[in-house]
């Protein structure tokens, strides 16, 4: 598989999630990745587990990993919606 796509509550993976500064993630590279699961952002019993699988899957060898929401899942695979995480 080149594309994994997880299905989610979400449209979008967001930083400061539920906060009045929450920020919307369009795209982002595996360590990126990585520095917001570090510095808590992804914790383990919400969006954690689904940006570890994600980081997993391209370091694999997959070309790219879409988190999103069964509305957006569609658009996202064409490249407008979602949040892709790449090399």
């Amino acid at each position: 598989a080149d594309i994994l796509l997880i299905l989610t509550d979400v449209d979008k993976v967001a930083l400061n999630y539920g906060r009045p500064d929450q920020k919307e993630l369009d795209a982002i590279t595996i360590e990126d990745a990585e520095k917001y699961l570090a510095e808590g952002h992804f914790p383990a019993g919400s969006m954690g587990p689904k940006v570890e699988s994600a980081i997993r899957f391209v370091r694999s060898g997959g070309e790219k990993a879409i988190i999103t929401s069964i509305e957006f899942a569609k658009s996202s695979l064409q490249g407008s919606g979602g949040t892709t995480i790449h090399s």
